[in-house]
């Protein structure tokens, strides 16, 4: 795996040779005088799309959100397949974690990538700048929500570039007020923002409000985000599928339920030397069946593995069990001529969501280049985080059930009718089969204080986040404490 850049050096160098390629635009690159860059309305669009680029990396976010939880396991072909992987699904991570600083080193790019159009928004004038400036807004709540999710305090920018040198002053901002910083960015977002792009993949005010809201849950403020999340449902903008099987193919991408996707395509990059490079879901290979042979499905590498103890929560009459997990052992007996190799910590089970199918439009390695986009939120999350929101916010039981039994009717279940502590568990059991593989768990958890509970060698008071990598602390002159129990 790439040793990535570290995050000062890689904020001085994210804007030369900006290539992206995108479902929704195609943009050529450039290599400017990053402070006379904006002379154009093209000029703010490029830099738009440059930052929408980064997120093509959180397929690691994804995959860890999924490992570090009781949902999966780490897989691979070994134990020592990724180390960096193998720890976290252990609870075993330190600072010096390769995938952990991907995630602080990338996130951060997003960040300054939002920041470089922010910072240089007064240069020019052109129609419709307002939509371009609501758009970084977003995408720079969107890396920080990450970053604070997975790292707690981390240093926090406004409208200005985190640039080579800055480790001399910057410090690790607490995350109260980075969370205060995305609201704020978030509100203006949802204010601008049209309910509709010409262009599939931009955000929306959908998604603003439905990030706004999850921010708002995140930090227990059930009112706020109730009020947020009924505002978004309340558009009539969204609907859940009719069927849950058609979610995750590749021809209902960018669909009704989807508020939110992160837009992937078959451009390869620089291959394994260079993954954030890659155009492709990186994810879904990760994911692959190993050595499979057979009808549907492609190979892969067998990381982020289902338990049986998850496959097992589902109702054996639930709709979305086989369509979220494949049992490999059932779909063999099925089919004469599948045959696969079991890997690391073979659970016989998939994440058949983000598999890789046959047919998919692949050049170079498809293990790199699968153009299955992520679903980061849908309307189905949304309407189980407004059923929580009004739950333990004690607003209202009775909306909170309704909402919760939309999600459960499409799963071909019978609608809850209990309240109190059992709608509570109702609605996260739910969430969590709604959900499963998407890399939402880890956070639902320790968000909700049942972490410790859930996950084997999680350790309370420590592992509600994640170590800042070390590298970082170093280059800001060992004046960052490094968080609690790393």
């Amino acid at each position: 795996m790439k040793s990535s850049l570290s995050f000062y050096s890689l904020l001085c160098l994210l804007f030369l040779s900006l290539a992206c390629t995108d479902d929704f635009i195609e943009v050529d690159s450039f290599d400017e005088d990053s402070e006379n860059f904006f002379n154009s309305e093209e000029d703010y669009e490029s830099a738009l799309i440059a930052a929408y680029d980064i997120l093509q990396s959180t397929y690691i976010n994804v995959m860890l959100g999924e490992i570090a939880s009781n949902n999966t396991l780490a897989g691979g072909e070994s134990a020592t397949d990724v180390p960096g992987i193998q720890e976290i699904d252990d609870m075993v991570h330190t600072p010096v974690n390769q995938q952990l600083r991907d995630i602080w080193s990338w996130m951060f790019a997003g960040v300054n990538r939002a920041n470089y159009i922010l910072e240089f928004k007064d240069n020019t004038d052109f129609a419709n700048k307002d939509i371009v400036l609501a758009e970084a807004t977003f995408l720079r709540a969107y890396y920080y929500f990450e970053l604070v999710k997975w790292f707690g305090d981390v240093p926090l920018a406004v409208d200005q570039r985190l640039l080579f040198g800055a480790q001399n002053e910057v410090e690790r901002t607490p995350k109260a007020e980075v969370y205060a910083q995305i609201e704020q960015d978030l509100i203006f977002a949802s204010e601008t923002l049209p309910a509709t792009q010409t262009q599939v993949g931009r955000a929306t005010q959908g998604a603003a409000l439905a990030l706004l809201g999850k921010v708002y849950l995140y930090q227990d403020k059930f009112t706020e985000a109730a009020t947020t999340l009924e505002t978004l449902i309340n558009t009539n903008n969204y609907s859940l599928l009719e069927t849950y099987d058609q979610l995750f193919e590749n021809e209902f991408e960018n669909n009704v339920e989807s508020v939110f996707e992160v837009q992937y395509t078959d451009v390869e990059g620089a291959g394994f030397g260079c993954l954030q490079c890659s155009e492709g879901n990186v994810a879904v290979g990760f994911n692959g069946i190993r050595n499979y042979s057979g009808p549907v499905f492609e190979s892969g590498f067998s990381f982020n593995v289902p338990t049986a103890e998850v496959y097992n929560l589902f109702d054996p009459a639930d709709l979305r069990r086989d369509v979220a997990i494949l049992d490999i052992e059932a779909w063999a007996a099925a089919n004469s001529d599948v045959s696969f190799v079991e890997g690391f910590e073979h659970t016989g089970y998939y994440n058949r969501k983000y598999l890789a199918r046959q047919g998919d439009l692949n050049t170079g390695d498809a293990n790199l280049t699968n153009p299955n986009n992520y679903r980061a939120i849908r309307y189905a999350d949304v309407l189980l985080m407004a059923a929580e929101a009004l739950q333990r916010g004690g607003i209202d039981e009775g909306r909170a059930q309704g909402y919760l039994n939309e999600v459960r009717e499409r799963a071909g279940l019978d609608p809850v009718t209990v309240t109190g502590p059992e709608l509570l568990e109702a609605i996260y059991l739910d969430r969590r089969l709604e959900l499963v593989g998407e890399g939402h768990h880890f956070f639902d958890l320790v968000r909700t204080g049942r972490a410790a509970n859930a996950i084997d060698g999680f350790t309370s008071g420590k592992h509600e986040v994640f170590p800042i990598p070390s590298i970082e602390i170093e280059l800001a002159g060992n004046r960052w404490a490094q968080n609690p129990g790393y």
